[in-house]
């Protein structure tokens, strides 16, 4: 029997429904779906397959779910079969059919799940890039989490990875940053001069990134070059002596910083790509090349969207990209009037060079202020891709990660004083740790604003998720290792238990856990094509509760406690189900980032 036991009677339900509808479309059968019923007093499964041939066969679906459900009734582990709603048939399996799962999982142990949809196709998913201008704060802890655990879902979905961090240094922002750090190496050094008196040096007359993270910098640099970046009475110098040096020195550091807060986190990139270096090396000008030759780019003034200005808008003739040949609402300028490039066509230019390095679907996690950038890159990456991968298909994607309001008694934290104003991750951290961060994070959509309850998140509660799916974990290793101390029962590790008999799993309790367990192959494919890691989260949270329910049923009925000395058959096949369960959640939790525990304390 296939370990996937949703793609297994898909695959008959496609063949059945070929019998009845023998000219059915490809693109139809490849819409057919097999999914967990709602209500389990309807069955294991339900199709929507009469529904979808319905339409091309020119028949009712109701009389296409009826045969349907004849065809399917008599097939190997199906014990009932019947139309519903308007077209579509809800199937019962035998109880030796759920039971057959839990051999397969303890075969497989975490690979169970693993899918074969990606592979073949490689993802680059782009996550974080914050500016190297402080330490990482909650708004960017969202994506990072997001980021970081769609990664590991599409790599258990058997798609080649790629995890890239863009690193923006080559905007004004890292030229701000070298001025106030500069800054904090005159005050290091002992500079006479005021900070108002420095202020009135700096281009746009003041500093920015103003939090105290920026203190420890500036000692540093002020140990590593003394005095020699300041005139003789240490009083700042001539940009074009320090400015190259301090902000080099303050990207190094402020890298190091992010990569740092990150590894706390639990979240790794395999790639950090400098804006700076591939503008350099030409990237966003062999873009514009491309698309000129490609007769996308010609020469025109844009009108300004109505009730405001575009910040790349100029009333005067610039480079234009035809954009709205590829989706976008309006075309979008590549070249200023000055010749410079558009930070657009630097974006364009960058995804390009994703392209050339193999990626086949580009992903990029972003923040709620970039819903409008998504268009224009869908647009982009659909004009571009065809010179730089001419024998195959590149979409672009993004996910939108909302804002995190974080909360403790119902109202609203105060900013972080270090960092000036934000609450930084390394606090967050601190007060909660990793594993409730990054579940906590998973359990809304991105695309949904949310509530990070500092109380909740370390509450031993079932209001908690993350210690409602760790306590499930927990239990479960509890009840094993009990089970090693007990006389009789036999050898417990997975290779063992996965040959005992287990028909004798019959309760509505364990068939519900077992049900659940069995779906976790198909969530994990669904999840990666919706490209939706908290679906993991909800399907963690629904997974515990099924064993806390068969945990508590055994409380009240000592035949479904799962350790019975004077019954060994059953209590090794419970014990079966219980190693399951624990490797299910193990694998879930992987996705997450989020790690096991053994016991609570």
């Amino acid at each position: 029997m296939s370990d996937n036991l949703f793609a297994l009677y898909r695959t008959r339900v496609v063949e059945a429904l070929a019998r009845i509808v023998p000219d059915l479309p490809q693109d139809v059968a490849a819409r057919v779906e097999v999914t967990p019923t709602r209500d389990p007093a309807h069955g294991d499964m339900a199709t929507n397959a009469a529904l979808l041939a319905a339409k091309p066969a020119r028949r009712k679906p109701g009389d296409i779910a009826a045969e349907l459900a004849v065809l399917l009734a008599a097939g190997e582990g199906v014990v009932h079969a019947e139309p519903a709603g308007p077209g579509f048939v809800n199937i019962t399996l035998a109880p030796a059919t759920l039971q057959a799962v839990l051999p397969a999982i303890l075969r497989d142990g975490h690979a169970y799940g693993d899918g074969v949809i990606g592979h073949g196709i490689t993802i680059n998913i782009e996550y974080v890039s914050a500016n190297p201008t402080g330490p990482m704060h909650v708004g960017h802890c969202r994506g990072a989490v997001v980021g970081d655990a769609l990664a590991n879902l599409l790599s258990k979905a058997g798609h080649r990875v790629i995890k890239e961090y863009y690193v923006n240094d080559a905007g004004n922002q890292v030229a701000a940053l070298a001025w106030v750090v500069y800054w904090r190496y005159l005050e290091a050094i002992g500079t006479s001069i005021t900070e108002a008196e420095f202020e009135t040096l700096v281009p746009g007359g003041a500093l920015q990134y103003r939090g105290d993270y920026l203190v420890p910098v500036g000692e540093a640099l002020a140990a590593a070059h003394g005095p020699g970046l300041a005139t003789p009475d240490l009083g700042p110098a001539d940009p074009a002596i320090w400015l190259d040096t301090v902000r080099d020195f303050s990207l190094d550091w402020m890298l190091r910083m992010i990569r740092e807060d990150l590894a706390q986190l639990g979240v790794g990139h395999d790639v950090f790509t400098s804006e700076r270096e591939i503008l350099a090396a030409g990237v966003a000008d062999a873009a514009i090349a491309r698309l000129d030759e490609a007769g996308l780019l010609y020469e025109g003034v844009l009108e300004p969207p109505k009730g405001k200005i575009m910040a790349d808008w100029e009333a005067r003739p610039q480079t234009l990209f035809r954009a709205t040949q590829f989706g976008d609402d309006v075309d979008r300028p590549l070249r200023k009037s000055d010749g410079s490039n558009t930070y657009f066509a630097n974006d364009i230019g960058y995804h390009g060079d994703k392209i050339a390095r193999g990626a086949d679907v580009l992903v990029d996690v972003l923040g709620a202020d970039h819903g409008g950038y998504v268009a224009r890159m869908k647009a982009a990456v659909k004009a571009i891709a065809p010179s730089y991968a001419p024998d195959r298909p590149v979409t672009f994607e993004a996910v939108i990660c909302q804002i995190v309001h974080v909360i403790r008694d119902g109202q609203p934290v105060r900013m972080s004083k270090r960092a000036g104003t934000f609450i930084t991750l390394r606090e967050l951290l601190d007060e909660v740790g990793r594993d409730a961060v990054r579940f906590t994070m998973l359990t809304r959509k991105p695309d949904a604003q949310m509530e990070f309850d500092l109380d909740l998140a370390v509450a031993q509660t079932r209001d908690n998720p993350v210690f409602y799916v760790q306590y499930a974990h927990a239990r479960c290793r509890s009840v094993l290792r009990a089970a090693a101390e007990l006389d009789g029962i036999g050898p417990i590790d997975s290779a063992s238990l996965a040959s005992v008999p287990v028909d004798t799993l019959g309760n509505d309790a364990e068939l519900a856990l077992i049900r659940r367990l069995s779906n976790w192959p198909r969530l994990v494919e669904s999840a990666a094509q919706a490209r939706e890691p908290h679906r993991v989260a909800f399907y963690l949270n629904d997974l515990a509760g099924d064993f806390h329910m068969l945990w508590n049923r055994g409380r009240d009925d000592a035949t479904l406690r799962f350790l019975q000395a004077d019954r060994p058959v059953e209590t090794r096949a419970r014990l079966a189900l219980v190693e399951a369960t624990a490797t299910v959640i193990r694998s879930g939790l992987a996705v997450l980032g989020v790690t096991p525990v053994e016991e609570m304390r």
